[in-house]
């Protein structure tokens, strides 16, 4: 991405499943917003739409995949993979492939990709890690006797490019800065490895993608406060988008860095992130906690997915075993562990009217944390999510609401329920009325 626009094109950038970090990072290198494609949380159509909508004014679109190309949703279909992507919105696939340790078996990995799924069309492979321009030079003699798509180059191994990781995956764009330099050295990267110029000549027969009509935005009705900082950077575009599509104004605020609520709030809205690595932050950060449960016990849409439900909790204890109080909407204790404690797709059906839609009403979505909540008190919480796992496997129920402050580890994404961020405005604005009459 960082080569195609220094070359002067403008790049829509994208990510096929569900991930927060990559696109931040998309972002900050083409200045245009990175969005989500999955083809298992989201209907064809959505992800079609969805396409075609971010392109508009673009030259040149990149779909970063997920996992391997055939990985998805189970081992029985392609399901939410980058296989089933490419080919529902019509795009070549570039095969990257670490090479690390391989020689001439690479060629036979390589076929292999190449006759899976004849449906597929492929522009090139380009070998990642490598020892040497003696290794490229072997990978590419061997590929060039056994498979059809051309050797676009190979990446030296260089320890200078990689992106720092901890326990979710990759350190967020707003820790690790791609300065203009660290851009200009990924460019230099790609330009000096890769065979763009022929990349690019092979794309010049793909046909233009038509515009998208956008829904009218009925924006300003309500106005909900999203928590964006360190902490709290889980968000899908398209999700803060539908909300302002059904009539929210999004205001910014920060639980770590702000002392108050933003004014004239009519719901919050937590995404996930990182809490527990500003727990002593956020705990001692009493007026803004206040402030929360002060609006959640007087009946305000409060609506928080994983590290926005931990912060919404009793209390968050660390690897450490140190306690830090959050606000006390729900009586759990979050608790950090050193494993993976959850991850992967979650279909959440309402088992009780919300306030993001009625009972029986289908999201999907996924989970991913290294937390587990405990009860404070032994008064049992009545659930509103049936969560499955598979189609028909059932799971332990994991929505909670108290009040109208809904709390959960799922991430769900709006577009694969449209109605949902409908359902969220209308409580606010339900909830804007009482206050305006009392």
């Amino acid at each position: 991405m960082a080569a195609l626009k220094r070359r002067g094109l403008s790049v829509a950038p994208f990510k096929v499943g569900p991930d927060f970090i990559d696109p931040g990072h998309h972002t900050k290198i083409t200045g245009r917003t990175s969005r989500n494609l999955d083809g298992w949380m989201l209907p064809k159509a959505y992800n079609r739409h969805c396409f075609q909508q971010a392109v508009s004014g673009a030259d040149i679109a990149v779909v970063e995949g997920v996992m391997g190309l055939y990985d998805g949703y189970d081992g029985k279909t392609e399901a939410g993979s980058t296989a089933q992507m490419a080919k529902l919105i019509g795009l070549p696939v570039v095969l990257v492939v670490d090479a690390a340790s391989m020689a001439r078996s690479a060629a036979a990995l390589v076929q292999g990709f190449e006759n899976f799924d004849s449906e597929l069309e492929f522009s090139g492979v380009i070998f990642n890690n490598l020892g040497s321009a003696r290794h490229l030079q072997y990978l590419t003699d061997a590929t060039q006797a056994a498979v059809r798509m051309p050797c676009l180059g190979g990446i030296l191994r260089n320890s200078q490019v990689t992106i720092p990781e901890r326990h979710l995956g990759l350190v967020t764009e707003d820790e690790h800065i791609l300065t203009a330099e660290r851009a200009a050295q990924l460019a230099d990267l790609v330009e000096n490895q890769v065979a763009l110029d022929q990349l690019l000549h092979q794309l010049e027969a793909q046909p233009a993608w038509p515009a998208a009509e956008v829904p009218g935005s009925r924006g300003g009705q309500v106005r909900i406060g999203v928590a964006r900082d360190k902490a709290f950077c889980f968000y899908y575009q398209d999700n803060l988008d539908l909300l302002e599509r059904a009539g929210a104004d999004l205001v910014w605020f920060s639980p770590v860095n702000d002392r108050h609520l933003p004014p004239d709030m009519d719901g919050l809205y937590l995404g996930g992130g990182y809490p527990e690595m500003s727990a002593d932050t956020l705990s001692g950060n009493r007026l803004m906690r206040t402030d929360i449960k002060t609006a959640s016990d007087r009946g305000m849409p409060i609506y928080a997915e994983c590290g926005g439900f931990m912060y919404l909790c009793a209390a968050l204890t660390d690897l450490e075993g140190h306690a830090f109080s959050m606000v006390g909407c729900f009586p759990f204790r979050s608790q950090m562990s050193p494993r993976l404690r959850a991850l992967g797709y979650r279909e959440i059906t309402l088992s009780r009217d919300t306030i993001i839609g009625r009972a029986g009403q289908v999201i999907r979505g996924h989970e991913f944390h290294y937390s587990v909540i405990e009860a404070d008190s032994a008064d049992p919480i009545t659930t509103v999510y049936k969560v499955a796992k598979r189609a028909g496997e059932q799971t332990l129920a994991g929505g909670f609401q108290i009040n109208r402050t809904l709390g959960s580890y799922n991430h769900l994404h709006f577009g694969s329920c449209p109605a949902v961020a409908d359902a969220f405005i209308d409580t606010c604005r339900a909830y804007r009325q009482e206050r305006k009459q009392a």
